[in-house]
């Protein structure tokens, strides 16, 4: 009974381990499946997610001592509202004459050039023409039978004073005598037109300039044709004592420019000098794809105004408008544009770009764009700026 008792226990023992030791394995084998499972997941496989760190702020400069840059606020400037437009410099239309030439035929000689000065009279070109050939030619005719027509009423009235003759033939000699007057006078007046010389009879006509001004167009030149009241004109002399300085202003801005108002005219190649114009006439039309409309302002030219000049024209509204205003020196300018030094905290100063304006009293200047009335600003920006090496 011990023995079977015995026996029976190791046979219920190992078929415990033998259980145990399967229930083992088959835990370990989902395991295993894990682990193989693991090694074909791209998010597994990825590498670590880089850390991206921003770069210093380069508007941004911090001192030790900013008590070495003394700081102002910036005040509040009142002014009238500004709108600044582009345009350039063209002829005044009525002070512009064309040069015309009533003979036809070749030039043979040119005396002027686009862009010269001339004076009223001045030879501007001359023509070889057959106009004034054959002018002349009718003009020695009626020279010729005016003296003869004068010398048979002479005549006529001896013959009649003496019952020679009737007084219809007196009357019909003094009749030809007064058509052949016309004729003289007709042919004297055509080769005047022409600018033809009685004294001097050639088949070269001379023109000259109608008025004094400067040559803004010339469509001739050496030996070329020239047409009697062609379209074409030789030359056109404008007299550019006043200029008009033409200026797109688009639609929403029109409501700022007035008629008779004063514009304050500017060009680029003289920076330093400040013209005044009158707005006298606005175009009739506005320009279908940039929506602009032609402003035209009368200038009286100093001198140095040269047509086809881009200038920047600034029209001053009725409107006050609310600016800053700080020192002049607290302005930088750096690549073309301005800026200040605004008080940003902890040591640090930011460098902020503005849209300047014009000059005030007490060396400011007033900043239209970029800060507000109350910023603190740094009084002298280039002592910053070279202090920092930016």
């Amino acid at each position: 009974m011990n023995e079977i008792r015995i026996s029976g226990f190791a046979r219920i023992a190992k078929g415990s381990i033998l259980s145990v030791l399967i229930c083992g394995m088959l835990a370990t084998i989902p395991a295993m499946q894990g682990c193989g499972s693991s090694k074909g997941d791209p998010a597994a496989e990825a590498p670590p997610q880089a850390r991206v760190e921003s770069e210093q702020d380069l508007s941004v400069i911090r001192v030790d001592h900013p008590e070495q840059f003394p700081l102002v606020a910036a005040t509040e400037h009142a002014s009238a509202s500004e709108l600044v437009v582009t345009g350039t410099v063209n002829p005044d239309i009525a002070r512009t004459v064309p040069v015309i030439s009533l003979a036809s035929g070749r030039i043979v000689e040119i005396g002027a050039r686009l862009g010269d000065t001339v004076k009223k009279g001045q030879v501007l070109l001359r023509v070889r023409s057959d106009d004034i050939s054959s002018g002349f030619s009718d003009y020695q005719k009626a020279v010729a039978d005016e003296i003869l027509t004068r010398n048979q009423l002479e005549r006529s009235k001896q013959l009649y004073e003496h019952g020679a003759i009737a007084l219809n033939d007196l009357e019909i000699a003094q009749d030809s005598e007064d058509k052949a007057k016309v004729d003289l006078k007709t042919t004297t007046e055509h080769l005047h037109l022409l600018g033809a010389d009685l004294d001097h009879p050639s088949g070269i006509v001379e023109i000259v300039a109608p008025v004094s001004g400067v040559i803004t167009d010339q469509q001739v030149t050496n030996a070329a044709g020239v047409q009697a009241l062609s379209s074409t004109n030789p030359f056109t002399i404008s007299d550019l004592s006043s200029v008009w300085v033409v200026c797109d202003v688009y639609e929403n801005d029109m409501t700022n420019v007035h008629f008779g108002e004063t514009a304050e005219i500017r060009l680029n190649a003289y920076p330093g000098r400040v013209l005044k114009g009158t707005i006298s006439n606005f175009g009739a039309i506005l320009d279908p794809s940039l929506r602009t409309e032609k402003v035209r302002i009368e200038v009286a030219n100093p001198g140095f105004l040269r047509v086809g000049m881009f200038v920047t024209a600034t029209f001053h509204g009725q409107k006050k408008e609310m600016h800053a205003a700080v020192p002049a020196s607290a302005i930088l300018h750096l690549h073309d544009r301005d800026w200040v030094y605004v008080a940003s905290g902890d040591n640090k100063f930011k460098r902020v770009e503005v849209t300047s304006g014009g000059m005030l009293p007490g060396k400011l200047q007033e900043i239209l764009s970029g800060i507000k009335a109350g910023q603190q600003v740094v009084v002298n920006a280039l002592e910053l700026q070279n202090t920092t090496g930016q």
